[in-house]
């Protein structure tokens, strides 16, 4: 069981690393947003506490049907091949391939070097447009710098949704464990805004989103440092900002990367009346970015490796079976 797991990480990281992600109509994500979409209209509500509670709903519909067709298609593969070997070999595959739809390294890559592209083309609006499709900030009046920022901000935040929080969560619960993260972060991404529409009806699955990447946030900042000490960036001061300015954002999360990120590369993250992250300069350059896409990949294999295989293999020695 452990170095079927193991196998299922790595054969997953590399899935994605070499063919990225399918189109939206392929994509279990996509599915997934589609029916929270659908489910959305049928719990808004007047009323501030039911509203509340239809967000509740909404999580709690969302994260059983996806948990209840995993474990259904594991008993599935289970009753229809009876050769224990090859079992196990389709079981890695399938749980590979869904694996790989949890994580997005070379998504995350390709839209950020979109964001690059247009700026080397200085088409500033064609670069905040494509920064518009990995944030949630309002683009349209950013200058270059603060494009630039959105980005690296957006690579280290989707370090941890995209890619070590799925990893960590396969590590404690399989294939269940990962695809329910992904489930409540996509819910948090949709309707997990402080805003007159959603305040109420995102309330829940914001909160779940907060606790569920609580550990997965402050792990991957520490891995950032030592990725950073690898690939001979600022180490030392990568840990400084992470200590000093991990609590600055509005997330209790988000800032743990983005301050290790940020130390790393001598940078400074700023979000206009909001934060400031970081003690280098504001006036940053392309060669950032190529270097934030780096310095992510490394860090999903240190994670991969000093956090996720230890976790599987300490509970399969604990007796306490993963769910692949």
């Amino acid at each position: 069981m452990i170095f079927e797991s193991i196998l299922i990480i790595g054969f997953a990281i590399t899935l994605d690393l070499i063919f990225g992600d399918p189109r939206n109509k392929y994509h279990p994500t996509a599915w997934i947003g589609e029916f929270i979409g659908n489910l959305v209209p049928m719990f808004k509500n007047e009323n501030a506490h039911l509203e509340k509670f239809g967000g509740l709903i909404i999580v709690l519909i969302s994260t059983v049907t996806v948990g209840a067709l995993l474990l259904l298609l594991n008993l599935k593969l289970d009753s229809i091949i009876g050769n224990e070997i090859i079992t196990i070999i389709v079981s890695i595959i399938v749980g590979a391939i869904l694996l790989k739809t949890t994580i997005a390294i070379r998504g995350m890559e390709k839209h950020a070097l979109r964001v690059v592209d247009a700026l080397e083309n200085d088409n500033i609006d064609e670069a905040r447009a494509n920064l518009g499709m990995i944030t949630k900030r309002k683009t349209k009046d950013l200058d270059k710098d603060h494009v630039l920022s959105g980005v690296l901000e957006s690579i280290s935040e989707n370090t941890v949704d995209g890619i070590t929080g799925p990893l960590f969560y396969f590590a404690l619960f399989g294939l269940p464990g990962a695809f329910v993260y992904r489930v409540v972060n996509t819910i948090d991404s949709m309707i997990g805004y402080k805003t007159e529409m959603f305040r109420n009806l995102g309330w829940f699955g914001a909160n779940c989103d907060n606790v569920l990447n609580y550990i997965p946030s402050r792990l991957t900042g520490l891995v950032m440092v030592l990725a950073s000490m690898l690939l001979g960036n600022d180490w030392k001061q990568s840990y400084q900002i992470l200590k000093k300015d991990s609590s600055k954002t509005s997330s209790p999360n988000a800032g743990y990367p983005m301050a290790a990120l940020a130390g790393a590369l001598d940078t400074r993250f700023q979000k206009v009346d909001h934060y400031t992250i970081g003690n280098g300069s504001i006036y940053l350059s392309i060669k950032h970015v190529r270097s934030a896409i780096v310095l992510m990949k490394v860090t999903t294999v240190l994670f991969f490796g000093i956090v996720t295989i230890p976790i599987i293999t300490v509970l399969s020695y604990l007796g306490l079976t993963i769910l692949a």
